[in-house]
């Protein structure tokens, strides 16, 4: 199968963070093995001139998804710390459209869409598919493409360019199969062109 990269697409990065990665505060297993593959995927959209959006948990030192506070996660990517850049070999330009998540203190927010300028952003600019790639599958990658999928857009999941937590086995599995019965389609690098 052959997926073009249209006038109407955009790549979207879910949260390539510091703290995401072997070592963080909260490592998704091997989150940084599939950076080059999203490099590749940048390289791609970029020879294209289509918009390419970065998110980031950008939490206040409060947030209450932290187990501080009796959220489910040890506190990470907490604003401005090093855990919350992204990682050093993530090809970001500086015309890369950064979307920040997850700001609000008593709010949670998995979605690169919730509480964020994306969708608005995504429509001005005439873009009706969302190429997603990032970590983690089954919470902030699903998240994007779910709400993405409910707003309309057309969504790719780009399956080599992702990476799960996997906090019970097969959650990734699970979730990625949720994603196609939603309707999103599956590529890998050699079928996007």
């Amino acid at each position: 199968m052959k997926i073009y990269i249209t006038e109407d697409s955009a790549l979207i990065i879910v949260d390539m963070q510091n703290d995401f990665m072997p070592g963080g505060a909260l490592p998704v297993k091997d989150a940084d093995l599939i950076i080059p593959t999203i490099n590749r995927y940048i390289k791609k959209f970029r020879e294209k001139g289509r918009p390419i959006y970065a998110t980031r948990d950008w939490h206040p030192e409060n947030h209450i998804s932290f187990n501080t506070r009796g959220g489910p996660w040890p506190p990470h990517c907490i604003q401005g710390t090093k855990g919350a850049e992204f990682h050093k070999d993530l090809e970001l330009s500086d015309d890369v459209i950064i979307v920040n998540k997850a700001y609000n203190p008593d709010r949670d927010a998995y979605s690169g869409f919730q509480e964020t300028f994306l969708d608005i952003d995504l429509r001005r600019r005439g873009i009706s598919r969302i190429f997603v790639a990032g970590v983690a599958t089954e919470y902030c990658v699903k998240s994007t493409v779910i709400d993405g999928l409910n707003l309309g857009y057309e969504v790719i999941l780009l399956i080599d360019a992702i990476k799960g937590v996997d906090l019970n086995l097969g959650d990734s599995e699970k979730a990625i199969e949720d994603m196609l019965r939603r309707g999103a389609i599956l590529a890998t690098l050699d079928e996007v062109f």
